[in-house]
């Protein structure tokens, strides 16, 4: 398998200083036309209302509908706290575009999804939001260890969860939180 990397370097923006404006403006990764190759990147449509939780959604590629699994992160179950606020969140996130996605495919789990990086264009912009690491800086899902290694972008994740985690947003400022895979573990 061909080893997957996204062409030059991605700008974070800063963090603001007032928690109102952090879903807003902070974390988002500021993206150039062109830096993610035709030969490592997929454009696709979002299917409407198909966001099942804060990391699983569905895309068209204009003949299948494909079942998508954010790369590297692991949000909370929907009946775990915050579950609903996460798939609410990402929601959120995927209508500031224009209903198109960026996909960058590094595998197949054992559910037939494809685990994928997502970058959503954000309308009217030359920007883009990469879901991964905008749901753990905004305290919505956390970085899957057994997992994150496959992302091409697995030290932009790690870095944003290091970030929310001391500012104690979401997820972080709950200190009874069960991480989803310990949940998923007792059922």
């Amino acid at each position: 398998m061909k080893l997957l990397r996204l062409l030059g370097t991605f700008t974070l923006l800063a963090f603001a200083a007032a928690p109102k404006l952090w879903t807003d403006t902070v974390e988002r990764l500021r993206t150039r036309p062109g830096l993610i190759t035709d030969e490592t990147s997929h454009a696709v449509q979002l299917v409407p209302d198909s966001i099942h939780d804060g990391d699983t959604f569905r895309v068209t590629d204009g003949i299948r509908e494909i079942k998508i699994r954010l790369c590297g992160i692991d949000a909370p179950e929907l009946e775990q706290p915050l579950g609903i606020s996460s798939r609410d969140h990402l929601r959120s996130l995927v209508a500031r575009g224009n209903g198109t996605a960026n996909i960058v495919k590094t595998a197949t789990d054992q559910y037939g999804r494809t685990v994928a990086e997502v970058f959503v264009p954000i309308a009217g912009s030359e920007e883009e939001i990469h879901l991964n690491s905008q749901m753990v800086v905004d305290g919505m899902a956390y970085v899957y260890p057994q997992y994150v290694g496959s992302c091409p972008n697995a030290s932009v994740i790690r870095a944003v969860e290091e970030k929310a985690t001391k500012q104690g947003v979401g997820l972080w400022s709950d200190r009874s939180r069960q991480k989803p895979w310990e949940y998923r573990r007792q059922g």
